[in-house]
């Protein structure tokens, strides 16, 4: 006879953590948070929304810090502009403008001190409480045509425990990641984690495979980085806590990996933040055929 088990909760709540300096966009990001900078027409945090929401994470919690309050009016009502907008009887654009405010039933709450990866997720603790919830970064976009976290949800709903997000990297990239060792399942994208390093020496990588920025994530993790001590960096890390959670199933369940090969943009690094823009604009039905053709030219010219 087959163990039944009860449905687990469905998935509500995603946390965004958003309080970094942005120290490698400076000067654009001395009064400006890095997460409202511009990717095309609009900022690179509403992506990130946008993706949670897709997924069905309609409660999201934002951790910022200090002089981040233009990621709060984003997401708010703006009803002088949106009166003047009215009045022009320019209806496209007042939709674009209520569409930020209408995505999500948005929360804040503030990091304080900057403890690292593992501080700011466990700030999020009172609004989570003992539900799994999902974590994304906003240095790393998801074309929403690859629905990752969509799949990671699934994978936690019918597994319990925690899923994380993983990419293969060029071996001389590793450090620049946490690392997972695994095993594989009867799935193709999905492995079982066993160990987990953060930005690990070359030499000592157990895999290629990258921790990139998105989370599904047990409750007792709470628990776990309340007892994480500083690591890499002086910081709480994340990984450290789930590399715990790996380590012993019984604390709070398996931690599985989707191995994601989709798109991804990362808005973290200049370059890529270019690259991203180009990418985006060239597949917008109505920025990309204009904008292509300025883009060969100007490439042929340089050339």
């Amino acid at each position: 006879m087959t163990e039944s088990h009860p449905p687990r909760a469905r998935i509500t709540k995603a946390v965004i953590p958003a309080a970094g300096l942005g120290t490698r966009f400076l000067p654009a990001t001395k009064a400006t948070p890095k997460e409202m900078l511009p990717v095309v027409d609009k900022p690179a945090i509403q992506y990130v929304v946008e993706e949670a929401v897709s997924a069905g994470l309609d409660d999201v919690l934002m951790v910022t810090g200090r002089n981040k309050r233009p990621l709060e009016d984003h997401f708010d009502r703006n009803y002088e502009l949106e009166s003047a907008l009215l009045k022009k009887g320019d209806e496209d654009r007042l939709s674009r403008v209520q569409e930020s405010s209408d995505l999500a039933t948005m929360h804040y709450v503030r990091q304080g001190d900057p403890k690292g990866l593992g501080h700011a997720v466990l700030c999020a603790a009172p609004h989570v409480g003992d539900e799994a919830f999902a974590v994304l970064l906003g240095d790393d976009l998801i074309d929403p045509r690859d629905p990752l976290l969509a799949r990671m949800v699934e994978i936690q709903e019918r597994h319990g425990g925690s899923v994380i997000a993983l990419m293969e990297v060029a071996p001389e990239q590793i450090h620049l990641y946490g690392c997972a060792a695994v095993e594989a399942t009867g799935e193709g994208d999905v492995v079982k984690v066993t160990d987990l390093v953060e930005k690990p020496d070359v030499a000592d990588a157990p895999s290629t495979y990258a921790i990139i920025g998105r989370y599904v994530l047990d409750p007792h993790v709470f628990g776990v980085l309340r007892e994480t001590e500083p690591g890499r960096g002086g910081e709480i890390q994340l990984t450290d806590a789930l590399q715990q959670l790996a380590a012993d199933e019984k604390v709070g369940g398996p931690v599985h990996g989707v191995v994601f090969e989709g798109r991804r943009y990362d808005t973290g690094d200049r370059g890529d933040y270019l690259r991203a823009i180009v990418r985006l604009a060239c597949e917008r039905e109505d920025l990309g055929p204009d904008f292509k053709a300025w883009l060969r030219s100007y490439v042929t010219e340089e050339m």
